[in-house]
């Protein structure tokens, strides 16, 4: 249907497109590539493209999961997990571990990662990747509809108790160089991803009252 030449549509009713274009319009979206163990010390590594930072202090980041996959539950068993930075010479074993490996499989190992000991969790960080986040599950939210009924996607919130940063990547006087480590972002379609340059930084300054 078109409106005021706007395509309109209402997804309980179907968007009517070759692809659910939701995905693409809320993006490029930062990729959750998560670590954990499960309660018998089982490694697992999956890539997350609903994920996002949601709090400063204390730093809380996040990520939704269709269905209770193993990252969630091993999330919920050990209330630990690791969020690894996706860059652009990690995209395409990043894939590689989205891939329906039998429950227990390793995909540090399937993908060639090299797993590292966290310092404060028990969930193994990418050696490979220039930023981790060592995280302690803070809740995971089963999500409902707008009328309350209850949908199968969990949302896991785990606050930020150490962070791993390579040193090159905080250049100019420490600040943190978003571009230089040249991250993964997801996009539409079954596909799509996009990098930063620089070329494309603008800079706004807040307003003063």
């Amino acid at each position: 249907m078109n409106t005021d030449n706007r395509y309109f549509y209402e997804p309980n009713k179907g968007h009517g497109l070759p692809h659910n274009p939701l995905n693409a319009i809320i993006g490029p979206r930062p990729i959750g590539w998560i670590s954990s163990r499960n309660a018998q010390g089982q490694r697992n590594l999956a890539p997350y493209s609903f994920f996002n930072c949601f709090n400063y202090d204390p730093p809380i980041i996040g990520f939704a999961s269709t269905g209770w996959k193993d990252s969630v539950a091993n999330i919920v068993e050990t209330g630990e997990f690791v969020w690894n930075l996706t860059t652009r010479s990690l995209a395409a074993q990043m894939n590689q571990t989205s891939a329906a490996l039998p429950r227990g499989a390793d995909e540090f190992e399937f993908a060639g990662l090299t797993p590292i000991a966290g310092n404060i969790v028990k969930a193994d960080r990418i050696a490979q990747s220039p930023v981790n986040f060592e995280c302690k599950l803070s809740q995971c939210i089963q999500l409902t509809t707008a009328n309350g009924d209850k949908i199968d996607t969990w949302l896991v919130l785990g606050e930020v108790v150490a962070v791993h940063i390579e040193k090159h990547l905080l250049s100019n006087e420490g600040i943190y160089q978003t571009a230089l480590a040249e991250p993964v972002l997801r996009a539409g379609g079954p596909s799509a991803y996009y990098g930063i340059s620089d070329e494309l930084r603008f800079d706004l300054n807040r307003p003063t009252v």
